[in-house]
């Protein structure tokens, strides 16, 4: 829908492209290898303009050795997109995750001449946009120091797990009413750890252009995020110094624009999944909704909105 409103935004947790049966129990065995075809299916039905995805694989043996951010920019139609890894290792069955020692940091990976063009294995987020960008920020989070048990697709319990780095995308975009900003985050699935990288993430984009939206998988339920964001706007500390002119009006802080259950897919009872907005007004989301999909353990959400 680009150059006319409304505009489409979709956040997705793809689980790199993984297909789970009906149930949501049985794991694909750890042998098999996941083609980019259902991936690139599901995330092009979506038709979004602004698109974030979480959990994508970059040149992984477990999903064909494919660019899946490229493969998804490519087949939905983006004008700019970027790739940003979490950490650099390779998926081992057995084994979790292999660290690559060479590339210990993040990267930014995206269209030929942005970014980095390494080959080393990754995993990590993505934002692409139809919108024309105006500009680009990425930011890493380091790893908790604990770990916790969860529930994992295809394992009956918990597991205790050990979480990873994280990373946040930040696009300015130039959409039919003005620039915006969106953002990308796959937040940590810790407790706490990942309400402060939420609150990292609020004053890190502080003064890039609004509205602000933020989209993806917060590991947070419910109303939790914009309650917690709206509470820390009320401490002087956690306000930037603006001139008086910049400062949003009142009843113009963060809001939750769908209210959908996200997780796990097959039978959603809770929402992981959000897509928050401030600066946004009176105006109000046209439609939301968080189709069932082929692929993942999550389901994504789909908000159209005039911006």
């Amino acid at each position: 829908m680009i150059g006319s409103a409304p505009v489409r935004l979709a956040t997705f947790n793809v689980l790199h492209g993984r297909q789970l049966p009906d149930d949501g129990r049985q794991a694909t065995r750890a042998s098999d290898t996941v083609t980019v075809h259902p991936l690139v299916d599901a995330v092009a039905s979506l038709d979004a303009d602004v698109v974030a995805l979480q959990e994508l694989d970059r040149f992984q043996q477990r999903s064909g050795r494919v660019d899946q951010a490229r493969a998804l920019a490519e087949a939905t139609g983006a004008v700019d997109w970027r790739y940003a890894s979490a950490f650099h290792a390779r998926a081992v069955p057995g084994r979790s995750w292999v660290r690559d020692r060479s590339e210990p940091g993040m990267r930014v990976y995206g269209p030929p001449g942005t970014g980095h063009d390494g080959g080393a294995p990754s995993h990590g987020i993505a934002l692409l946009s139809r919108l024309p960008v105006l500009s680009w920020r990425a930011r890493r989070f380091g790893a908790p120091p604990v770990a916790v048990p969860l529930p994992v697709a295809g394992r009956a319990g918990l597991t205790v797990i050990r979480d990873h780095p994280r990373v946040a995308l930040a696009a300015v975009l130039r959409g039919p009413r003005g620039p915006f900003t969106a953002v990308a985050l796959h937040l940590s699935f810790v407790p706490g750890w990942n309400v402060r990288q939420l609150l990292a993430v609020q004053g890190w984009m502080a003064d890039l252009p609004r509205p602000h939206l933020l989209l993806g998988d917060f590991n947070i339920v419910g109303a939790v995020p914009v309650a917690t964001l709206g509470a820390a706007g009320l401490l002087p500390s956690s306000r930037p110094a603006t001139p008086r002119s910049a400062v949003p009006p009142p009843g113009d802080g963060w809001r939750r624009l769908a209210r959908v259950r996200t997780f796990p897919s097959h039978r959603p009872l809770v929402q992981l999944d959000h897509v928050l907005a401030a600066g946004l007004g009176a105006h109000q989301p046209v439609s939301v909704r968080a189709p069932r999909m082929p692929i993942s353990d999550h389901r994504p959400v789909v908000v159209e909105l005039d911006l």
